[in-house]
């Protein structure tokens, strides 16, 4: 079984006997909350709510903490963004998920009321909440401290019911007996925000929800929502076709690249050492150290071009034209900064040697001049 990396940012969440990772991602054009959570003693975690053109950070990010992905979920069929998980079905092999009552394609793991998701020792259980859409979720953890609500409930806010099978009914049941009956301490984790409020409580929103809370009746809370004429949602003739299909494009032929470029979470194109070995002849390998350390004992890639760091922007058209750029260091912190460096200045084939040189000799890569064994 997979487990994650045992980094500083992993591995922090698993102090006092916490044993979940828990991230909130944010997508600012369309004000989507993505969530990642995962069983840390296993490394095994789900995805909620990705967002297709996220797909890149997303995955950097479940592979840098070592994340085997059980399951890519959606709390509904969007109308205001593509999701992203037939992208991360793709790349990871997990399942997809999402209500059955949605009837959309791909779905692997259709859910009903009561399922369970289950991720190494956790799991998530599946409350139908339907009202915004007919196929709305929530997805509550299993010791009842959060749940994650998608559009049912926001923050001091809630779905709209005008279309997409929309009714202000059912939403006031789904959220009163589904959401409500959590405990008051449940956290609540809202599938969009649009003013930076990332979480909210049952306590919250049964006392200061301005549509349903504070001893509003169902009568209170349809006639709001009923009267709310808002515009409809820019992206609905994209988004809802687009998450029939579970995200899939409706073309399928994938991009032509260079070399299997990963991005960092920080959003940094990275190749390991394993591929620049085995293509090393096919691009220019570029050192950045400075040339005391390039002469020095830690040695040098065969053949690599040497400029350093500080001279690179001045010596840039030293680069040749027609071969992409692996760029290296010692360990792969100046290389990044010389990655982005070259990429503002308009080389589009150009990447970081994950881990520097470090790395590379680490997994038994020679080095020209190094002393080292």
């Amino acid at each position: 079984m997979a487990s994650i990396a045992p980094s500083p940012v992993a591995l922090s969440d698993a102090a006092g006997g916490q044993p979940l990772l828990h991230r909130q991602l944010f997508d600012a054009t369309t004000g989507t909350y993505t969530y990642l959570i995962a069983d840390v003693a296993s490394g095994e975690g789900v995805i909620i709510d990705p967002v297709f053109e996220q797909h890149e950070r997303d995955l950097s990010l479940i592979r840098e903490l070592g994340i085997q992905l059980v399951a890519s979920l959606d709390t509904h069929a969007h109308a205001d963004h593509v999701t992203g998980s037939w992208l991360m079905h793709q790349a990871t092999g997990c399942a997809i998920g999402l209500a059955q009552s949605a009837r959309a394609q791909n779905v692997s793991l259709p859910l009903e009321h009561g399922d369970h998701v289950n991720f190494g020792s956790r799991h998530l259980q599946v409350r139908s909440t339907p009202g915004h859409t007919d196929g709305c979720v929530t997805y509550v953890l299993d010791d009842q401290s959060a749940a994650f609500t998608g559009d049912a409930l926001l923050v001091r806010g809630c779905g709209r019911c005008d279309f997409q099978q929309g009714d202000p009914h059912t939403l006031w049941r789904s959220i009163t007996e589904q959401i409500f009956s959590l405990p008051n301490s449940c956290l609540l984790y809202p599938g969009h925000d649009y003013t930076g409020r990332t979480l909210t409580s049952v306590a919250e929103e049964k006392a200061f929800n301005a549509r349903l809370g504070g001893g509003a009746n169902e009568r209170d809370f349809v006639g709001h929502m009923t009267n709310m004429k808002l515009p409809h949602p820019g992206k609905i003739a994209i988004a809802l076709p687009g998450n029939m299909r579970s995200g899939q494009p409706r073309d399928e032929q994938p991009a032509q690249h260079w070399a299997p470029v990963q991005r960092s979470f920080a959003g940094l194109p990275e190749l390991p050492p394993s591929w620049l070995a085995e293509h090393r002849n096919a691009v220019t390998v570029l050192d950045v150290r400075s040339e005391d350390e390039v002469e020095g004992p830690d040695g040098r890639i065969e053949t690599s071009l040497h400029i350093p760091l500080q001279d690179l922007e001045q010596r840039q058209a030293e680069l040749p034209s027609d071969r992409p750029l692996v760029v290296v260091c010692h360990a792969g912190s100046r290389s990044a900064l010389a990655t982005q460096q070259l990429l503002k200045a308009g080389f589009d084939r150009v990447a970081n040697l994950r881990g520097g040189l470090l790395r590379w000799s680490d997994e038994g890569y020679p080095l020209v001049g190094s002393i080292h064994h």
